[in-house]
């Protein structure tokens, strides 16, 4: 069986940048429908993800996430704002994909870029595959590359389990 992946832009290819983390579940039991979601809603985030607050929306009329929303949180104590750069709801025989592009203002001491991404997609016997993988541009991300424990892989390991968590126990959705 092949498995999907991310699909990166050029200049933020995997290898090339200062700094990249990978993080994966695969979970018997729940489906990409039921996962989604709990994942295209970044108002909910911050109930099963400690390390997500202050979303909003820089396009007020916007509330959900969609291609080219563009909006705002807190994350690894950088304020991040962002844009959806990949937005592919789940359909049958092919994974949900989301993206964005992610940055924090600064010098060139301060900047950070980012493409943060998502993959989810059933698996035969009731599986449910979900990664996320990060790829970084700037000093700050040199700075997280070095430090151990590596706090971006730690951190997104926690957005896993507490997506799987959240999808198994029902949390609801407000």
């Amino acid at each position: 069986m092949t498995q999907n992946a991310i699909i990166w832009p050029e200049k933020y290819l995997p290898g090339t940048t200062d700094n990249y983390c990978s993080n994966e579940v695969i979970v018997a039991g729940l489906t990409t429908n039921e996962v989604w979601p709990y994942l295209s809603n970044p108002f909910f985030w911050p109930k099963y993800y400690s390390n997500s607050s202050d979303i909003e929306f820089i396009n007020r009329e916007s509330q959900l996430l969609n291609q080219d929303v563009r909006f705002r949180f807190k994350t690894f104590g950088f304020p991040i704002e962002a844009q959806i750069t990949e937005f592919v709801k789940p359909e049958s025989g092919q994974p949900a994909r989301l993206a964005w592009h992610g940055w924090a203002e600064g010098d060139a001491e301060t900047r950070l870029d980012v493409i943060h991404a998502w993959l989810i997609e059933d698996l035969p016997g009731g599986r449910v595959r979900i990664l996320t993988q990060e790829s970084q541009i700037g000093k700050p991300a040199t700075t997280l590359a070095n430090t151990k424990p590596n706090p971006m892989i730690n951190g997104h390991q926690d957005w896993l389990d507490g997506l799987v968590k959240a999808v198994k126990e029902n949390v609801k959705i407000d």
